[in-house]
């Protein structure tokens, strides 16, 4: 940590306030009042999404009420998670899973402990063992009050404040810019896979409103013929836990499967002769890999990164050969809201849904002319593409933020030597797509 800095127990900086415990009383009660729960309150963010409500008498309350600027602390859950309550609603308690911190002196700027304890519990390591260890793991008062914490100069600790601030408010505005194109992606999907983009015309069928013009086969037809496949993937008795290892060939199960990609992050492996002895398993350009359990049809389609790596256990692989389809056009289809439905609907099992071969191959796919097809993979695209970017800049964001957190919780850079300019600049909130990142 920073030598300079002086420390203290964070009770002698803040004075600590207990929320109000639910009881049947309170929920029952009249004159309900909102309340945060730990699960409202993220690092150095309140989600307002699911507030519930607690009846508190009129001599409790104004010792359970919220004041902006006040800093809470999840006791329980991610212990010592933090936030700012900015007053959003103006009439807010909080339960008893939180604490509440007030500053008792003028030199303290709450937002920066939000900052330190967000580096301290999970960067640094300084509070293992912070939290009681019975049968729930909870920070209790005493023990929050204990924490040494440091008391950099005020003006520091506001300038750190800022500089972190700003890199968590050009994330969140890359968040919302992910979920904006994430919305027009499903609101093009809706029109597209029920109006087409020629004449506009309907026919109502098992999976709902297509395109009139467009004709119906099922997956099992498209992958008929040579090349093509609808190929479980190798089960316990083919594929063991005991043959993954570091190095080798990567095996995409379902967790990898998500928005479309498959996510390579802790993907296991095995060796080159276990993956020639699963050779009808790998995996080719323009394969779809398709959930068969769990959270069943979430899907990906294979790129030319993915090639030749395995289909795992629990997924089914996909290969359409039928010269009047594009894959990348069957990938977009099975995606849509309407498919999935099919899918859960004739999932079979009650405990643990599951897709079988049979069951697989009868999923109806509506087809337009190639050329439509085309046009409706390049418009997908371009969306996918603008959504992949705003994600990279996330990602870019989200790194540049631990980074920064650790080089000022540490000292390996101070608060006043800042260039807080030069942070925005090379760290654009805007949210365009532009080439500056």
């Amino acid at each position: 940590m920073n030598e300079a800095w002086m420390w203290h127990p964070l009770g002698e900086l803040f004075e600590i306030g207990a929320g109000k415990t639910m009881s049947a009383a309170a929920r029952k009660g009249v004159d309900k009042i909102p309340f945060l729960r730990t699960s409202n309150v993220l690092w150095d963010e309140v989600d307002l999404s699911s507030v519930d409500e607690m009846s508190i008498s009129d001599r409790e309350l104004p010792a359970k009420l919220l004041r902006q600027g006040d800093l809470l602390v999840c006791e329980g859950g991610e212990i010592g998670r933090a936030a700012i309550w900015s007053g959003e609603v103006e009439t807010m308690s909080f339960q008893n899973h939180l604490h509440r911190l007030r500053p008792i002196t003028p030199d303290v700027e709450p937002r920066f402990y939000v900052y330190f304890l967000q580096s301290a519990f999970t960067q640094l390591g300084l509070f293992e063992g912070a939290g009681n260890k019975t049968t729930i793991p909870n920070l209790s008062r005493s023990r929050l009050a204990g924490l040494d914490v440091p008391q950099p100069p005020l003006s520091e600790q506001q300038a750190i404040s800022v500089a972190l601030g700003r890199v968590r408010d050009a994330i969140k505005a890359q968040n919302q810019s992910v979920a904006a194109a994430q919305e027009l992606k499903h609101a093009a999907m809706r029109t597209i896979f029920t109006l087409g983009l020629r004449d506009g015309q309907q026919k109502e069928t098992e999976i709902g409103p297509v395109p009139e013009s467009w004709e119906q086969t099922t997956l099992g037809d498209l992958c008929k013929g040579p090349g093509g496949a609808i190929q479980t993937g190798p089960f316990g008795s083919q594929l063991h836990k005991d043959d993954y290892q570091e190095t080798g060939v990567p095996v995409v199960n379902p967790t990898h499967l998500g928005a479309g990609r498959i996510n390579h992050e802790n993907v296991p492996r095995v060796s080159d002769e276990n993956a020639n002895r699963l050779g009808r398993h790998r995996l080719c350009v323009g394969d779809i890999v398709l959930a068969r359990r769990g959270q069943i049809g979430r899907m990906a389609r294979v790129t030319e990164t993915e090639e030749g790596w395995l289909c795992g256990t629990g997924s089914f692989l996909v290969r359409a050969r039928q010269p009047f389809v594009d894959n990348r056009f069957l990938h977009f289809q099975l995606s849509t809201e309407s498919v999935a439905r099919w899918l859960t609907a004739h999932a079979t099992g009650a405990i643990m849904p599951n897709l079988n071969n049979v069951v697989l191959r009868q999923v109806p796919v509506f087809l337009p002319s190639v050329d439509e097809q085309s046009e409706i993979v390049a418009t997908l695209d371009a969306i996918d593409r603008k959504l992949d970017l705003h994600r990279r800049k996330r990602t870019v964001r989200e790194e540049l933020f631990k980074a920064l957190l650790h080089k000022l919780m540490t000292g390996e850079i101070s608060g006043d030597e800042l260039d807080l300019a030069e942070i925005t600049e090379k760290q654009p909130i805007g949210t365009g797509g532009g080439n500056g990142d």
